[in-house]
C-alpha cells in the first residue's frame, strides 16, 4: 500500500511507505471511523488529531484495522 493508494482492506504483510500530511492522515482516519459507524466525542477528536500526527505508514495500519474490524469478511 502506498500513500497514494486507498487504505487495505485485507492484512498489511509490509509497512506501507510514502507520505500524507496531518490533514490528510485526519482525513483517512475520520472516513474510516465514520463508515464504522463510530460516533466521535471531542476527546475521540482530540486522540484522532493526534494520531493524524503519527508516521503515514502507522496511521495507514491503523485506519485498515479499523475497515477490517467494522467490515469482516
Amino acid at each position: 500500500m502506498r500513500a497514494d493508494e486507498p487504505v487495505s482492506d485485507g492484512p498489511v504483510e509490509k509497512a506501507p511507505f510514502g507520505y500524507v500530511d496531518a490533514a490528510g492522515q485526519r482525513a483517512a482516519l475520520l472516513a474510516e471511523l465514520e463508515a464504522a459507524g463510530v460516533e466521535l466525542g471531542t476527546y475521540d477528536l482530540r486522540i484522532v488529531d493526534w494520531l493524524a500526527g503519527w508516521d503515514w505508514p502507522t496511521v495507514a495500519t491503523l485506519a485498515s484495522l479499523i475497515r477490517r474490524a467494522a467490515h469482516p469478511k
